[in-house]
């Protein structure tokens, strides 16, 4: 009797792609992994889960954020990719090496396991979840940080409804990739500090 080897198996992606596009109406890149499309409902804020995970201790205000493998992604305004090396240099964050970026338009971010479901089976280790979640059935742009948000009407999470600031949540940002920094750095020991920390 011949062995013979059985097909590579394509992980299932749970109908990631249809919740998005039916439940959000949300622009998706078939995978596997199924992506979602930035720049078009919103884009995204990506810096390191150590500092994500900071910020959100905090209790700030943001939109739906996900964690995916080191990083952790906040969803803010379309236009926020565009407008961010801007605004870093006007709340003096710029030339300062933070790891803060912005994906928008024609880029893309793994797609989550739909809330309240498992993650894939055979998904790899540090695959994409979320950690603040969208809301099925609700225009996701109300929620988002933006410029002006103060008093806006929306759904975020936390305080009045309002929609959370951006320049808050990008300054708080900011500070917190500046000290997670600053911690990896120290934690390295001295042989890496080859040039002051605040000018690295």
């Amino acid at each position: 009797m011949a062995f013979t080897l059985p097909a590579p198996r394509v992980p299932f992606d749970g109908g990631s792609a249809r919740w998005y596009k039916n439940e959000l109406g949300w622009a998706t890149a078939e995978g596997p992994p199924v992506r979602l499309i930035t720049g078009l409902r919103f884009d995204v804020l990506r810096l390191p889960a150590d500092a994500g995970t900071a910020l959100l201790r905090r209790g700030l205000r943001t939109g739906p954020v996900a964690r995916a493998g080191g990083a952790m992604l906040l969803l803010v305004a379309a236009g926020t990719a565009e407008e961010l090396p801007a605004l870093l240099d006007w709340l003096e964050w710029g030339g300062i090496g933070l790891e803060l970026s912005a994906l928008g338009q024609g880029g893309s971010v793994p797609a989550p396991a739909p809330p309240g479901h498992a993650v894939p089976a055979g998904a790899p280790p540090g695959a994409a979840e979320w950690l603040r979640p969208p809301k099925a059935g609700r225009e996701v742009e109300p929620s988002l940080p933006a410029f002006g948000a103060v008093g806006r009407v929306g759904t975020g999470p936390g305080g009045d409804g309002g929609a959370p600031d951006l320049v808050r949540l990008v300054d708080a940002a900011a500070n917190a990739c500046h000290r997670a920094r600053l911690v990896r750095t120290c934690a390295a020991g001295p042989h890496t500090r080859a040039q002051p920390l605040a000018f690295s």
